[in-house]
């Protein structure tokens, strides 16, 4: 049995994560920042087979609140070995770009909030010299694009950072894997026109949970992102400049 901190597990993608762990009979323990909505998804996931599912309000910005945060996740869960960090918000591109303050506090919430998470779950799990760190990032981190280079450059450094930790903890027996999902069919992308690029958010959280148990490193997910990014790296600066991405 896992003993797992689900951050912003309101969310799509975290609540379907959390139907399979439930499945699996794990410990949960849900942050988040709407009281009503932890407790339906929690009360959902004990008869889903959860062997506990507690909840905790808070919101991810608050950075001094992660020690006491996990001291309560330790407390109430009897250990904790398991995190996935699956909070943010999407970055409406034009007003971030024309104001500094609102770019700074998408990039607080998009990057800052996770790798203070990390470092204080990281140091926690090496003392204990086991556990796993997943953290969402995404496939508009690989490559700054026009469209979305606000939001991207947060997870860019997301990617970069849990790419150094997960270095650093590898010899302590501690798992970190970055998840890079592409297009995913949720509340917060409602707005978007979907093709056949676009996934469900159980799929995604299958392929999660599948690469928390096999300990993979990155995960790209549906598969077919990873082909996709590395043509879009690859692209010459002198013509990636002119697209229109």
């Amino acid at each position: 049995m896992r003993r797992i901190l689900i951050m912003g597990a309101t969310s799509a993608i975290a609540e379907a994560t959390a139907r399979e762990f439930a499945a699996l009979g794990d410990a949960l323990f849900l942050v988040g920042r709407n009281p009503d909505r932890l407790t339906a998804i929690a009360d959902d996931l004990r008869l889903r087979g959860a062997a506990q599912a507690e909840t905790w309000v808070m919101d991810a910005r608050e950075l001094n609140a992660y020690p006491a945060l996990l001291d309560e996740a330790t407390q109430r869960l009897g250990g904790l070995d398991t995190a996935l960090i699956a909070h943010g918000t999407l970055t409406d591109q034009i007003a971030a770009q024309a104001s500094s303050e609102m770019m700074l506090a998408e990039f607080q919430t998009n990057a800052l909030s996770h790798m203070v998470l990390c470092t204080e779950l990281g140091n926690r799990f090496e003392a204990q010299g086991h556990g796993c760190i997943a953290v969402i990032s995404s496939v508009a981190g690989d490559r700054g694009r026009q469209s979305n280079y606000v939001y991207g450059s947060a997870k860019a450094a997301v990617t970069a950072f849990t790419s150094g930790l997960r270095q650093r903890l590898h010899p302590k027996g501690v798992h970190v894997l970055t998840i890079k999902p592409g297009f995913v069919d949720t509340p917060m992308t409602a707005a978007f026109k979907k093709g056949p690029l676009w996934a469900t958010p159980a799929t995604v959280a299958k392929a999660i949970v599948k690469a928390v148990q096999r300990g993979k490193p990155v995960l790209y997910t549906p598969w077919f992102w990873w082909p996709i990014m590395q043509i879009i790296k690859n692209v010459p600066e002198a013509i990636f400049r002119k697209l229109k991405l």
